[in-house]
């Protein structure tokens, strides 16, 4: 029996339980580009997402629908999981779909439907657990108690989360896809995944919508920056006490060569009290200002007020959107060493590199930042070339499209009745 013939058009299913239509900067907001790319080459995207923060059940554009299944349901005691499950069965029976590509775990227990229902089944990296086992990689210091104390804490974390939930999701995947060499190796070298299902697709920021901002007066007087004030800028979850400790240390002795500057932190956390006890005990009370959790325009803002940014936390395992955003901003950016950033900035030339824990580096390199601004315009230049270079919409559409295309290919996962035009919604 001659084989059928992969079809022409694609009717695809993301599922994440973030996906903000209208963010740049927010979870997964960097996928909307390459979700209205791929109706732009005629295939059809619908998105299972959890809530919208405009209260919105469905959002279509074009040739993409973006359902908000707990805006649609009254049961506050239903899991996003179990309404993955159900929608996405509803919507397969009506118009079945060639592919679903979860963003996290959301779509896991899909997994035992897949063969029966004829649908092949992909996840981002991001729903697996690496993230925490590099972000314990990037609290190590250079010394042998804490090589010995971080190697058996790796182990332990490995063996936890790969054996309690990763090797389950693993197994069930039929692609997964990395945004950074990085991942690549350590699924394949740690996780024994094999290298021809990992894809690699450098999901960044839609550049186009990026262009440079002038600092808002406006802003300045509302978090009171004087005129002439160097700032150093960070977003937080405040779920991890020792990554921002690090730097309100480093920050503290920066300002007594360099008064004039300030640091200010974006965020809200169950540690905001731990962190502005550490704050206080450094006494550094003016030359802190915390934000709080603000909008995701509103932080554009913010990173085109600050002169250099900082995120040394390795808790993602992919590309940080505001650290690419403050790149395309011509931002000074000062990154973890072990974080996926690394695969791109070059050291010295498109930003920083350094190690979390390292305070007296850290330190040391702010105030050389303050001291040559000359440097810092050339880094600031450097950094949005690169990210304008590596991050081409286009590039990263094409590079989806071609591992949807090789995961059918792979599985057979497809039949006659999915192979004709695809309707608009």
């Amino acid at each position: 029996m001659a084989k059928t013939p992969l079809p022409k058009k694609l009717n695809i299913c993301f599922v994440a339980k973030k996906f903000p239509i209208l963010s740049r900067v927010a979870d997964h907001g960097f996928l909307w580009p390459i979700a209205k790319g791929l109706t732009q080459l005629g295939h059809k995207v619908t998105i299972l997402s959890s809530q919208n923060p405009q209260g919105k059940k469905e959002f279509i554009e074009g040739n993409i629908r973006a359902l908000y299944l707990k805006e649609a349901t009254f049961s506050s005691s239903a899991s996003f999981s179990d309404l993955v499950h159900a929608k996405f069965v509803e919507l397969h029976s009506k118009e079945p779909f060639h592919i679903l590509h979860s963003l996290d775990t959301s779509a896991a227990s899909l997994e035992k439907l897949k063969k029966q229902l004829k649908f092949a089944l992909a996840f981002d990296v991001e729903a697996t657990q690496i993230a925490q086992v590099l972000a314990i990689i990037g609290m190590a210091q250079e010394n042998f108690a804490s090589i010995i104390n971080t190697g058996t804490a790796v182990s332990y974390k490995f063996l936890r989360t790969y054996l309690g939930s990763d090797r389950v999701l693993l197994n069930s995947a039929d692609g997964m896809f990395v945004t950074t060499p990085q991942q690549r190796i350590v699924l394949e070298r740690y996780y024994l995944y094999p290298d021809t299902r990992i894809y690699t697709v450098p999901y960044g920021v839609e550049m186009k919508n990026l262009e440079l901002k002038a600092k808002s007066e406006g802003l300045m007087k509302e978090v009171g920056l004087p005129e002439g004030t160097q700032v150093v800028l960070t977003i937080t979850d405040m779920t991890e006490l020792e990554e921002i400790r690090h730097l309100l240390v480093a920050f503290q002795k920066v300002t007594i060569k360099k008064p004039s500057t300030r640091l200010i932190i974006i965020g809200n956390g169950p540690l905001k009290k731990e962190i502005e006890y550490e704050m206080l005990t450094l006494a550094l009370g003016s030359r802190v200002i915390f934000a709080g959790a603000v909008s995701a325009d509103v932080i554009s803002d913010y990173i085109s007020l600050c002169d250099v940014y900082v995120n040394l936390s390795a808790r993602t395992s992919g590309f940080e959107p505001t650290m690419l955003e403050a790149m395309a901003q011509k931002k000074v950016i000062v990154g973890s060493e072990v974080s996926p950033i690394a695969n791109i900035v070059e050291d010295g030339r498109d930003g920083f590199l350094i190690r979390p824990a390292d305070t007296l580096a850290l330190c040391t390199l702010l105030i050389d930042i303050f001291e040559f601004p000359l440097l810092s315009r050339e880094i600031g230049e450097s950094a949005r070339k690169k990210v304008v270079n590596l991050f081409d919409t286009e590039k990263m559409v094409n590079e989806t499209t071609g591992a949807y295309f090789s995961i059918l290919e792979r599985t057979g996962w497809y039949s006659k009745s999915q192979t004709k035009d695809l309707p608009l919604f």
